[in-house]
């Protein structure tokens, strides 16, 4: 012990505590005493806002022109017209796709796909389904798609899709569990890794009290099993552990309902300057000019179209309501923190282009088509793929689709294409260009281009040389190029001279 410490233990004189480094954002000082944090699990904080946050989704979406925009942006961007399936199965020998069984594939799962087949209530075709979805993810979070195992409507595939709510899926519950150390986590028991065993869903919507079914008719709880269920939620913020999702737009929330808020109060406003009004004030001493003004009567609400008198000696002043200079700039800024919060570029979100150019139209363009693009992934991961191959099984086993190899080598004809929507061009004679130079560079394929327009690869090509044999027979003469656009062999080895003058 040093002399000075033996000095402070002995008069009792307190040692001076060696301040901490720390980061700058975990300072607790002045500036800082409003910001409570806390450090629980995704679920803990999940658990205690997750029907706020829905409920007030839901609100927005109803009343608020920019949130019911937003959903239906999300579902036109990622869906558009519904996704379409491309069966890749190949021979053998050779490598060569088996057009045939690719065409019994997809034939079959487009007659699948009809309402009265697709849909337990017989009510969505499976692009309804597709939509649906996207738009529950998007304004609730979270959306369950329930595999029932029994043909439905014209279909001899024992196969159908019910959508639950999220809502359905009990938050509360906590019943008797499959194994040793499962868990009920918000309605879903997991094991100790965190995968899902069950679903626990209220057997009719905890909201729906207006209808009534017969005592007994139902029981309180669905429990089902986690292979017949695929749970879909958004994957924006998503943190390890995490059970349940929460809405699209659960930080711009906030931001929108105080937009809504400043929108109706300026419309009030707008509509109070609009109103036609006069006054007319009598001279001193005047106490009753044309018998309009009685005895101990104030004017103190005004009415469009009307001329009041005013006592001897008042006068009205009206603020100044039409003011209009920071409508546009605040409503703008609000959008920008909500379209940033929603993960998209604010011109989409408010299709206002009025301060964009090329150059920045592009970049969000591409922006945007990344947020798209990943939403896409997500799905064709975890929703289409694993629906199409339990069908797929299904449909073999019924006999509607003949695979004699099937069972020795599911894999095989497992491998499908899921062409989702394209985007359009922002300057489509320069994009275009730059997709053929790609093509003829070898950075791209033809395949490649085509679908990222939203299109069918063999079919355009189908339709394509149709279209060339149809115009030769006619002794029609167009101006484009031959379908092919991959450069002879022999001009691969011509000089660099002959290449350049190629792309010009």
């Amino acid at each position: 012990m040093g002399l000075r410490a033996a000095w402070a233990a002995l008069w009792g004189q307190p040692q001076p505590v060696p301040r901490r480094r720390m980061y700058a954002g975990a300072n607790t000082g002045r500036l800082a005493a409003g910001w409570v944090t806390s450090t629980t699990s995704a679920d803990q904080e999940i658990k205690h806002s997750i029907k706020r946050l829905r409920a007030r989704s839901r609100q927005l979406v109803r009343d608020s022109d920019w949130a019911r925009g937003a959903v239906r942006l999300v579902r036109n961007q990622v869906i558009g017209q519904g996704v379409r399936l491309q069966a890749q199965v190949r021979k053998q020998r050779g490598g060569r796709l088996d057009d045939r069984v690719n065409r019994v594939i997809e034939e079959a799962w487009a007659d699948w796909c009809r309402r009265d087949s697709c849909d337990v209530a017989g009510l969505l075709s499976f692009a309804g389904i597709e939509h649906m979805i996207a738009t529950a993810i998007a304004e609730s979070g979270e959306v369950f798609v329930r595999l029932v195992r029994q043909p439905f409507g014209r279909s001899v595939i024992p196969l159908g899709l019910q959508i639950f709510e999220a809502d359905q899926c009990d938050e509360e519950f906590n019943g008797p569990l499959l194994a040793a150390g499962n868990e009920w986590r918000m309605g879903v028991e997991v094991d100790r890794y965190g995968r899902p065993q069950r679903y626990a869903f209220h057997s009719r919507h905890p909201g729906d009290s207006s209808f009534h079914v017969k005592r007994g008719a139902d029981a309180k709880h669905l429990l089902l099993d986690a292979k017949d269920v695929v749970h879909l939620f958004s994957q924006d913020g998503l943190r390890p552990g995490q059970t349940r999702g929460v809405p699209m737009m659960a930080s711009a929330l906030n931001t929108l309902h105080h937009l809504q808020g400043f929108q109706e109060a300026h419309l009030v406003r707008k509509r109070a300057a609009s109103a036609l009004m006069g006054f007319i004030q009598s001279p001193e001493g005047e106490l009753d000019p044309g018998g309009e003004v009685y005895d101990n009567e104030r004017v103190t609400s005004f009415t469009p179209g009307t001329f009041s008198y005013l006592a001897p000696g008042e006068s009205v002043q009206v603020p100044n309501l039409d003011d209009d200079a920071d409508f546009e700039p605040f409503v703008r800024q609000m959008l920008r923190s909500m379209a940033s919060g929603f993960g998209v570029s604010f011109e989409l979100l408010s299709s206002d282009y009025s301060q964009s150019n090329y150059s920045s139209s592009r970049l969000s363009r591409l922006s945007d088509k990344d947020t798209w693009q990943a939403f896409q992934t997500y799905l064709r991961e975890t929703f289409y793929q694993p629906v199409f191959e339990e069908w797929l099984k299904l449909a073999v086993l019924s006999g509607v689709v003949s695979l004699p190899t099937y069972e020795t080598e599911p894999q095989r004809f497992q491998r499908v294409r899921w062409v989702f929507r394209g985007y359009s061009y922002v300057d489509p004679q320069k994009e275009v260009q730059a997709s053929a130079d790609a093509v003829r560079a070898g950075f791209k394929t033809l395949s490649q281009c085509i679908s990222e327009q939203g299109g069918d690869f063999e079919e355009v090509m189908r339709q394509r040389a149709q279209e060339l044999e149809l115009a030769e027979e006619l002794g029609l003469n167009f101006d484009t190029s031959t379908p092919s656009m991959i450069e002879p062999a022999q001009a691969v080895n011509q000089p660099a001279e002959t290449d350049k003058s190629s792309y010009q």
